[in-house]
């Protein structure tokens, strides 16, 4: 049997190859697919907070309508339920605008960078990455969260059993995945001035359509026709019923989880396709 022969000397003789040890085996094993997960979630955190506005602005806006457009009014305000109401839809809209802003946006500007181009090369795949985008939202989805529960705790009659707090976080959840999917499919699809105009094109008709500034039932007929067809409508429906535990607000029925989970499909379509897309232009 031949000897294994290493690397040749600058005196031109090669040195015999010594067997692998223990510490160089523990070097060549793969890193578990959450531990890479992790370092890009907190890769992800570090961008985002590098612009302080970013993290500032996802909160405020919610906050301030609550602040402005509720508090002021007692028989809104005073009003357990009107309350309860009108604050579980404003974090509906704070949660769309994450996901269209942080996925959508973010994804395309990603995307101009070569740094994304070399990430997208590594033998690790594409899992890491989108588990920790995802964590890395749903951070920031909680915290534009937190003004708006602040606000409504102190300045109003708001409030939220303990028994429904994991129904209505459930239904929080479900009703932000069309939007998810639907940022996805934006920051694969368009470039990064492009996919900017669209979140912002999308996030404000699907809040107003949806009856998340104003309940619906002040929607002249047409509106509220077609207000009963969006992913936003659909979602004020689910959120509203599970936090307020009764129909004077909202109602689910079969059209509601038909309609969100028509709008969620679809937009997982597109977001599986915008990506096949964009990994066969750039990599093909």
């Amino acid at each position: 049997m031949s000897t294994p022969v290493g690397p040749v000397t600058s005196a031109g003789t090669a040195v015999p190859a010594g067997p692998v040890t223990s510490a160089g085996s523990e070097r060549a094993r793969t890193v578990p697919g959450w531990r890479l997960a992790l370092v890009q979630a907190r890769y992800q955190f570090t961008e985002t907070v590098r612009v302080p506005i970013a993290v500032i602005g996802t909160g405020l806006f919610p906050g301030l309508a609550l602040l402005f457009f509720i508090v002021p009014f007692p028989e809104v305000a005073n009003d357990p339920l009107q309350a309860t109401g009108s604050a579980v839809q404003l974090s509906i809209f704070a949660v769309m605008s994450v996901c269209l802003f942080t996925f959508g946006a973010g994804i395309a500007e990603d995307r101009a960078l070569s740094w994304d181009g070399y990430l997208r090369t590594l033998p690790a795949g594409p899992i890491p990455r989108l588990f920790g985008r995802v964590a890395n939202g749903l951070f920031f989805s909680i915290l534009s969260l937190l003004p708006l529960v602040l606000i409504a705790a102190l300045l109003t009659d708001a409030s939220l059993p303990a028994s429904r707090m994991v129904l209505t976080l459930g239904a929080l959840i479900a009703a932000a995945l069309p939007f998810l999917f639907g940022g996805f499919a934006i920051g694969y699809w368009a470039t990064p001035k492009a996919a900017l105009a669209v979140a912002q094109l999308l996030l404000i008709p699907l809040a107003f359509a949806g009856g998340l500034f104003m309940p619906p039932t002040v929607f002249p007929a047409w509106l509220g026709a077609i207000s009963r067809f969006t992913p936003s409508r659909a979602g004020r429906e689910l959120v509203v019923t599970a936090a307020t535990g009764t129909s004077e607000f909202a109602s689910v029925d079969l059209g509601v989880i038909l309609v969100l989970v028509g709008w969620t499909a679809l937009a997982a379509v597109l977001a599986v396709r915008a990506y096949i897309r964009d990994e066969g232009r750039r990599f093909s």
